[in-house]
């Protein structure tokens, strides 16, 4: 697993960053691991990272377990643990497979894309 970082940063930066790692790719270097969601202002980052999603982010980060389990484990509503699985999804935090159940049936299973989580804001 790699480090994952949220963070507040303006669009120049984001470019700045993937020129460096363009240069290491072209260079035949070794590209560090971790994933980057970048935002440009605290609010757009706060939308995303409400205190329920991040319950659910270091909750899935300590024990990955299927959503019926994760919406018991955080006295949440199933349905409402699928919309945030299925958002942190899209913005490639979490990894959600398909497992098979003994005997019959099958259920999602959510797992952190990071091991580490980090949150930076500077302003």
């Amino acid at each position: 697993m790699e480090r994952l970082e949220f963070r507040v940063e303006p669009i120049d930066k984001f470019f700045e960053r993937g020129r460096k790692i363009a240069a290491l790719a072209d260079a035949g270097k070794p590209i560090p691991p971790s994933r980057i969601v970048a935002f440009e202002d605290a609010e757009d980052l706060l939308s995303l990272l409400t205190p329920k999603r991040i319950s659910l982010l270091k909750s899935v980060k300590e024990t990955p377990s299927s959503i019926t389990e994760l919406a018991k484990r955080l006295n949440r509503d199933r349905s409402a643990v699928t919309r945030d699985v299925h958002l942190l999804e899209k913005f490639e935090v979490l990894q959600v497979s398909t497992r098979p159940l003994p005997g019959h049936g099958r259920q999602k299973w959510v797992e952190s894309v990071g091991q580490e989580i980090e949150l930076t804001a500077r302003f």
